[in-house]
């Protein structure tokens, strides 16, 4: 990732508009998108907002809902839940499972586990249940959970994915799942790459499952996220490839097969890190210029964002990026600090494509009256503010 330092109010960088669609490139899956994890540019998209079944993507936003409720002091990963009939009835249906037992006790940690990396059924429904009750009511906070972070395409129908007809989203939806994930819950995110997972179960020996995320294993940066199959929807994965300061995401459903759906995401993010590169503008709270200052005690301030700002930059095609500071200039003290005193422009080609609130990193107080008249003496005599 390349860092930029602002030193004059305008510079001019390379720039290509995100949302490719390359007819030289091409996924092989019925639905796809990536992004880039920083900037949350769309690199490229096909049939993204078409309807599908999750399938065991679906895991993501179970996995979220405990995750939201550990943050907030209302779970902990030492609590036990009791696995009913219904929750065991799944690991002896054919279902990839963890393979719990009636009447166990299970800590939320192992069935997270059992979650991501065994992609288990049934540890879905135990997590479930002991949350809400029903797995109908955890379905509920499920979809309530989506519309809050944006997912306006999907309803969640069951905790684990497997065939129901109501339980939909899109490719979209389930990057945007994804990188709610990953940003907020980065410590609990580092289950989604671990490669496999044993659980010492009642009665019987210590089962040893592996990751069914296939890109896991070949050594390219990538920590997770979650396959999925459905007969009728065919293979899925949603996955994430880190690389230096760097992330990519990526989507996909109706990969015709397990490698396909292997060879063809790895297909995908490779593209992005090769084509694409990740420009840091603003980091939150760092100062990025030193405005000029009126009558103050001092006689410049120093201007933040309150949020990243990245651009991502196509290396192929090079146009113009214009990034400048705007503002009423010289500020006049008194100036308080966090007050928004300027904006960051960003344009492509002329037309403004964002703009974001600068704000005082400091308190400047007025000078006295006489250190006023001396200024004020010296701008009309010599222009020097």
């Amino acid at each position: 990732m390349k860092k930029i330092f602002i030193t004059t109010l305008l510079l001019i960088f390379t720039f290509f508009c995100s949302k490719t669609f390359s007819s030289e490139f091409d996924i092989k899956a019925k639905t796809v998108i990536l992004q880039d994890y920083l900037s949350g540019e769309i690199l490229y998209e096909k049939e993204a907002d078409l309807k599908i079944f999750p399938a065991s993507m679906t895991k993501i936003m179970t996995t979220i809902i405990a995750f939201d409720l550990i943050k907030q002091g209302r779970l902990s990963l030492d609590e036990k839940f009791f696995v009913s009939e219904n929750a065991w009835r799944l690991s002896q249906a054919g279902y990839s499972s963890m393979f719990i037992m009636v009447g166990d006790q299970i800590s939320v940690e192992n069935l997270l586990r059992g979650i991501i990396v065994s992609s288990g059924n049934d540890a879905c429904i135990a997590l479930a249940e002991g949350i809400a009750g029903t797995e109908e009511e955890f379905a509920i906070m499920m979809t309530e959970k989506a519309k809050e972070i944006g997912m306006t395409n999907t309803i969640f129908a069951n905790s684990s994915g497997i065939n129901h007809p109501d339980n939909l989203s899109t490719a979209r939806d389930i990057l945007i799942m994804s990188r709610y994930l990953i940003k907020n819950f980065p410590v609990y995110y580092e289950y989604f790459k671990e490669k496999e997972f044993t659980w010492d179960r009642t009665g019987g020996d210590p089962i040893t499952q592996g990751n069914r995320n296939p890109l896991l294993y070949k050594k390219i940066g990538a920590d997770g996220i979650k396959t999925g199959f459905l007969a009728y929807e065919k293979y899925s994965l949603a996955s994430s490839i880190k690389r230096n300061d760097r992330r990519l995401i990526a989507v996909g459903s109706g990969f015709q097969s397990r490698n396909s759906r292997s060879k063809e995401s790895q297909k995908l993010l490779t593209w992005g890190l090769t084509n694409f590169d990740t420009i840091e503008i603003a980091k939150k709270g760092k100062n990025i210029f030193e405005l000029d200052v009126w009558l103050g005690q001092k006689d410049s301030v120093g201007v933040y964002s309150n949020s990243d700002i990245y651009k991502t930059i196509k290396k192929a095609r090079l146009k113009n990026l214009e990034v400048k500071v705007v503002y009423n200039g010289p500020i006049q003290a008194p100036i308080k600090k966090d007050d928004i005193i300027a904006k960051l422009e960003i344009s492509y080609n002329g037309d403004l494509l964002s703009n974001h609130d600068l704000l005082s990193s400091q308190n400047i107080n007025k000078k006295n009256i006489i250190s006023r008249i001396i200024s004020s003496i010296n701008y009309l005599i010599w222009g020097d503010v």
